[in-house]
């Protein structure tokens, strides 16, 4: 949606999510990043997360970066919203494969 690199960490967001398994845990945390997104004008730079469960089916999480500045941030393709379909999930080799509706 911009260019992370001139996105700044000027700020935390604590940001949570559930799901009743490790995929719609994905699509549940990516729409609450879209959320904070369009509520707030709010980007996130770097994300620590911490999963919970064993399969994990909530996340907690520290969002840092600073509100979309016209002046510094290039506005890109906005995200709507991030779908089930083709989702992919591999926590075993730590990767995802997801797909958005822009």
């Amino acid at each position: 949606m911009t260019d992370l690199r001139k996105v700044r960490r000027r700020e935390e967001r604590a940001v949570s999510a559930s799901g009743a398994d490790p995929t719609e845990l994905v699509v549940a945390f990516l729409t609450e990043l879209i959320v904070l997104e369009q509520t707030e004008g709010f980007v996130g730079r770097d994300i620590r997360a911490r999963p919970v469960g064993d399969p994990p089916t909530a996340i907690v999480a520290s969002v840092s970066g600073e509100r979309f500045d016209p002046d510094r941030h290039t506005s890109r393709t906005e995200v709507k919203a991030v779908t089930l379909h083709g989702l992919v999930f591999d926590a075993a080799h730590g990767r995802a494969r997801v797909i958005v509706d822009i």
